[in-house]
């Protein structure tokens, strides 16, 4: 059975909830804070004898407030995500407050590394695009025995060469049907 028809609609808001989720609290805090800081300067700070103005005054509060809350949820972001990623914290941070207008965010997304996991049989750092651990050998993905290039598990043929998959004796859990249940 395949994701597609055992996954929910929970399964795919869960994910993007794991995305939230990686805003600290007290980016979540400061943002808070930076808001109603910019709706004391547009209605306490910046003098307001036209009485006319007041819409403007009010959307423009609101509109400079959420773009700066916004910025410092993405400041929180980038703090937790550059971890995960195994990147210099200092330096990112760094570069993303440095330069003006988000460019510097901009930066960290085009640039940022890819998430790394672990090999299960030895630890070792790896990037998702692996198929094979580089210290142990360890199979991580399902590749074709003929061309060596990756397939996916519900495949039976190679989409490169043409190969039947099953005469490879890959793991059964790279698999996504038994070899019994094919004849």
């Amino acid at each position: 059975m395949t994701w597609w028809t055992t996954g929910t609609s929970t399964d795919i808001a869960s994910a993007g909830d794991d995305e939230l989720r990686m805003i600290p609290r007290w980016a979540m805090v400061l943002a808070a804070a930076v808001f109603i800081a910019m709706q004391y300067v547009f209605h306490g700070v910046m003098p307001h004898h036209k009485h006319e103005l007041l819409p403007l005054r009010l959307m423009m509060g609101y509109a400079w407030g959420a773009l700066f809350a916004s910025y410092v949820l993405l400041l929180g972001y980038v703090s937790r995500d550059v971890k995960r990623r195994g990147m210099s914290p200092g330096l990112w941070m760094l570069v993303c407050v440095v330069l003006p207008g988000g460019i510097g965010a901009v930066v960290y997304f085009m640039l940022r590394q890819p998430i790394l996991s672990r090999c299960p049989h030895c630890s070792t750092s790896l990037t998702a695009s692996y198929n094979f651990c580089p210290q142990c050998q360890f199979q991580l993905a399902p590749v074709c025995g003929r061309c060596h290039r990756g397939v996916k598990i519900t495949d039976v043929f190679c989409t490169q060469c043409g190969h039947d998959l099953a005469q490879d004796g890959a793991p059964s859990r790279l698999r996504a049907f038994s070899d019994e249940a094919r004849q």
